[in-house]
């Protein structure tokens, strides 16, 4: 028999990006899998109200729904608050969130990330309204220009200030953070300050595949110190799950029930 997988582990929906949904809950369910972060285009595809109830008649818990932000993006408001009435709808504590690039043409990246504030601070208590906790995912400086111009997790942390903790947090993304001496000690702050909402695992390896979006590691592969990050984040008193979020296009190509089991076994032993 299949030990039972570790209670704190959420599968990402795009750690198995083409896995339909029904088969993704079926085999979730398969393995004793209790928690699953969504992502809004796939939800879309098969129905909002469709996805709330399979998950609710199956028990498995939404930790997140990705994403919402791009703020310079025309709209981008009204975006986001459709966003977060999904998050409710699907039950998702959480809803993550890029902020965007650079507007074409700006060198402003001051300007923009004052933008991102902004928009927080408007949108903050609608979420507060529906029961969702806005996170902000500050993404490695090489997608600054055109994705997200907050890189540190100190620069979401900095934003977030302004506004009740229930309402704005942040996440906590291995595969973004290893690399930043303040990492710890800003792991430490997030917690101190009720801030820390969403907390995910992704190896980084090197060479960098072509096409970086798609170059996350599988837990294990590369050189990140996951479970130094797990005691780091648990520290804090942070009670929630630890969801295993990875870009990979060998990953996807594999059956979906194969890429679970492999991630599964890679968390037991590298992160916990």
């Amino acid at each position: 028999m299949t030990a039972a997988p570790d209670p704190r582990f959420s599968l990402n929906q795009w750690t198995t990006r083409y896995w339909p949904i029904p088969d993704l809950v079926a085999g979730c369910v398969a393995r004793g899998v209790r928690g699953v972060g969504l992502w809004r285009e796939p939800v879309a595809e098969y129905g909002l109200a469709r996805t709330a109830k399979l998950m609710g008649d199956e028990g498995l818990a939404v930790t997140s729904l990705c994403r919402g932000g791009f703020f310079q993006e025309e709209g981008a408001i009204a975006e986001n608050r459709r966003a977060i009435e999904e998050a409710a709808e699907l039950g998702a504590p959480v809803l993550v969130l890029v902020s965007g690039g650079l507007p074409e043409g700006s060198r402003d990246i001051d300007g923009a990330r004052a933008r991102v504030a902004e928009s927080l601070a408007e949108l903050a208590p609608f979420a507060g309204s529906h029961g969702v906790q806005l996170a902000i995912e500050p993404l490695h400086p090489m997608y600054a220009s055109d994705r997200c111009v907050v890189s540190t997790l100190g620069q979401a942390l900095d934003i977030a200030a302004p506004l009740p903790p229930e309402q704005v947090g942040v996440v906590v993304d291995t595969y973004h953070l290893w690399w930043d001496t303040a990492a710890y000690a800003d792991i430490a702050r997030a917690g101190a300050e009720g801030r820390l909402a969403v907390f995910q695992v992704a190896d980084w390896v090197t060479p960098l595949p072509e096409g970086v979006l798609t170059g996350r590691g599988m837990l294990g592969d590369g050189c990140v110190e996951l479970r130094r990050f797990r005691e780091a984040v648990e520290a804090t008193g942070y009670p929630g799950p630890i969801e295993v979020e990875i870009f990979n296009e060998e990953l996807w190509a594999m059956p979906g029930a194969d890429a679970l089991a492999l991630t599964l076994d890679r968390f037991a032993e590298h992160v916990v």
